[in-house]
Order: structure tokens, then C-alpha cells, then sequence
């Protein structure tokens, strides 16, 4: 009897400490972050690599820039879905909206962009995509450029607002040029404004295309270049009453988060707008890389949204010529999330246009990498150099696992 009393005592113990150990590397929310998970757990595992798959799933950013644009006619659309089925394309990521212009129907937006390739194609030529890719298993998500109004001083927005929507630093304006950062105008996300106008128009693009899979919001961040922005009446205001704080040191913790708070907070509100309209439809955000440049300067904590739960997965921008470089962003994309199956990479193929061989390498890196997908940036860099199509015509994936 003594014996197994023991015994007992021995394996309570050890069930005990079992139970602890397992409590302590659960998952714990990050701190300092007022994050509003999306529901929908269904859909990320649709995008996500199933632990059969040994390669990551492939992806694709098709850009309104290309010519000729892959909206403009049935027959674009159709070379677009028979390259994917090639390619082994499994997401395409396809540019609605940039610069301030819609190509979908929109009234905030301008929709000159829709009209043009309404009368074109003959309907509306994103639906159209979306059908002729679901009938070929491919998923299509809206990439959405979201505070960059690029070089368009005829923006709705600006036109209705004035430039006080744009952020900007201390430096006097005297005229619209001297807001451009990195030639391109940035709206300000402290703005309030600014966050209804944006949200409002998500839900025009939700309600107007009902099969859509996904939505992927891009320049969700401050401006980069240099971190000295943020400067608005508005933005400067809502500050000081938030904080009781009477001047703006911009070197001051406080700024550095109040900033990086309006990121967050006007990505929240794109997402309960989007949520409440489809909460089956997936969700996710591009992440400046280096992760310190994305913190530090454009105030965008894309780890935090995606450990958190606030987005489903994240697609990096790992663009860079040295391949040494690349394989720092996948190593740094690995050290700041919990589930690296929920990072996309994305490779800049339009880096190497002259290069197709690095181009290769740096494919063959992203699939051996366990990210969740390698997305080529993007379609028209690949049909302006067609060696560049090699890795993904050739290397497919049904011959290497």
C-alpha cells in the first residue's frame, strides 16, 4: 500500500508540472495594444499552407500600372487566369484602388478608372475576374492602396477636404507641392475624416463584389522616408487633449505612440467595417521590412496586428537586389511573429528585370522558407521580361515536393 501511495504522489506531481509547463508557452496577448480580433477563423485556414503542403502557396500582385492594364478588356482577363492556372498561382492580389481612383463603382473615390474599363470590357471587368478565377480554384483579393493618394492633386478627398487631410512635418507649406513626401501626397491617419472617407469606401467594394475572398490594405502607415510626420492641425489637437500634453516634442515616447496608435486604431476601424458586412471574407495587411523601419519610422507594428489576431496574415515587403538582405527579412519576419505560416513574402520581380537568375534564387529561398506563400510583385514585371517566369513555370510545384 505505502508503494502506491508513492507511485501516486509521483505521477500527481508530474501531472502537475505537465499542466504548468503547458500553460506557460500557450500564447499571451501583446501588451500595450487595444487590438480588435476578426472573427473569422474559417477563412485563414483556406490561405494558410496545410501541414501536408511542404512548399508555401504562391501568390501574385497584379498592378493597374502594367500595359496593358488587366482590367481594360475579357481577353487581359483571361491571359491573367491562364497564366495563374500555369504558374500554379493560388491568390491573386489585384489593385482596385490607388492614387485616389477607383476601379470598381464608387462615389468617394474617383471612378473615371471603373468607367474606362466598364466600357472596355463591356461589364465590370474585376467581377468578370472574379468569377473566371473561381471556376479555375484561384482565390482573388482587392489590394487596396489606402493612405497614399500618389502623385493625384485632383483627388475627391483632397477636392473636399483641402490639405489639411495630408500629413505633414513642421516645415511652411506655401503650396500643394510642398506637402509631396517621397513624391507622393499622404493622408493623415489621425485624421478622423480620413478614416470615415476610407471605410465608407471599403464598404462600397464589399457590397459591389459579394464573392470576393479576401482584401489586402496596403500604405496602411505614416510615410517613411523620414519619421518627422504627423503634424496636422487635427492630428496635433486630438494629441494634446488625448495626452494633456501642451507642446509636441517630436522625439517624445508619447508622439512616437500616439502615432503608432492612430496606425492601428484607423486600421481597427477598416476592419469592423469590414467584418460587419462580410465576416467570412479574409483580411490582411503588406508590413514594411526592415521591422524597424515599419516600427520606427513608419509607425506600422504589423507583428503586433497579426500576434494579436487583428489580421489574418501579413504580407512583407521584402524587396531588395541582395539576396543577403532578403534572407535578413525572412529571418527578422520569423523572430516577431508566432506563426510564420500566417507571412506572405513578397519578391520584387521588377528588381530584376536584368537579373532573372537572382530573381530564381530568391524564389527558391521563399518556398523552402515554411512562410505561408511567396507573392511575386508583380504581374507586369514578369511579362516584361518573360525569363522571369522560369521559376514558376518551370520549377512548379507538383515537381519539387
Amino acid at each position: 500500500m505505502k508503494i502506491h501511495k508513492v507511485i501516486y504522489k509521483f505521477l500527481s506531481c508530474h501531472f502537475l508540472v505537465c499542466f504548468l509547463c503547458v500553460l506557460l508557452v500557450l500564447p499571451h496577448p501583446v501588451q500595450g495594444q487595444q487590438l480588435i480580433p476578426n472573427p473569422s477563423s474559417a477563412t485563414q485556414d483556406n490561405f494558410d499552407s496545410s501541414p501536408g503542403e511542404a512548399l508555401p502557396r504562391r501568390g501574385l500582385f497584379v498592378s493597374v500600372i502594367q500595359n496593358p492594364p488587366t482590367l481594360s478588356s475579357r481577353e487581359e482577363i483571361t491571359k491573367l487566369i491562364e497564366f495563374a492556372k500555369k504558374a500554379e498561382i493560388e491568390v491573386l492580389f489585384v489593385q482596385i484602388y490607388r492614387s485616389g481612383k477607383a476601379w470598381f463603382p464608387s462615389g468617394i473615390a474617383d471612378a473615371a478608372p471603373y468607367q474606362v474599363s466598364l466600357k472596355q470590357a463591356g461589364e465590370d471587368p474585376f467581377a468578370l475576374l472574379i468569377k473566371e478565377a473561381h471556376v479555375s480554384g484561384i482565390q482573388v483579393h482587392a489590394w487596396l492602396n489606402m493612405l497614399s493618394l500618389s502623385t493625384n492633386q485632383d483627388a475627391p478627398l483632397l477636392k473636399k477636404y483641402g490639405t489639411d487631410i495630408l500629413t505633414r512635418n513642421r516645415k511652411e507649406k506655401k503650396t500643394l507641392e510642398d506637402y509631396k513626401i517621397d513624391n507622393q501626397y499622404f493622408l493623415e491617419p489621425g485624421d478622423l475624416r480620413v478614416r470615415q472617407e476610407l471605410s465608407n469606401m471599403v464598404e462600397e467594394i464589399l457590397r459591389a463584389y459579394p464573392d470576393l475572398d479576401g482584401i489586402q490594405f496596403d500604405y496602411i502607415r505614416y510615410p517613411d522616408k523620414n519619421p518627422a510626420y504627423g503634424f496636422t492641425k487635427i492630428n496635433v489637437a486630438r494629441f494634446k487633449a488625448s495626452t494633456n500634453l501642451q507642446t509636441v516634442d517630436e522625439e517624445s515616447q508619447a508622439w512616437k505612440d500616439w502615432k503608432r496608435n492612430q496606425v492601428t486604431a484607423f486600421l481597427n476601424q477598416l476592419i469592423q467595417k469590414t467584418i460587419a458586412i462580410r465576416s467570412d471574407i479574409q483580411i490582411s495587411t503588406t508590413g514594411c521590412m526592415n521591422y524597424v523601419r515599419a516600427y520606427h519610422e513608419a509607425f506600422q507594428d504589423w507583428a503586433a496586428w497579426l500576434n494579436g489576431g487583428l489580421i489574418q496574415f501579413v504580407t512583407i515587403m521584402s524587396y531588395t537586389k541582395k539576396t543577403e538582405d532578403f534572407e535578413k527579412y525572412i529571418a527578422e519576419a520569423k523572430s516577431k511573429t508566432r506563426d510564420f505560416k500566417k507571412v506572405n513574402i513578397a519578391i520584387g520581380a521588377y528588381e530584376f528585370l536584368d537579373s532573372s537568375k537572382t530573381f530564381a534564387k530568391q524564389f527558391k529561398l521563399c518556398e523552402h522558407s515554411g512562410g505561408g506563400a511567396c507573392v511575386v510583385f508583380h504581374y507586369g514585371s514578369l511579362l516584361e521580361n518573360p525569363a522571369l517566369q522560369d521559376p514558376l513555370i518551370n520549377g512548379k510545384k507538383s515537381k519539387t515536393e
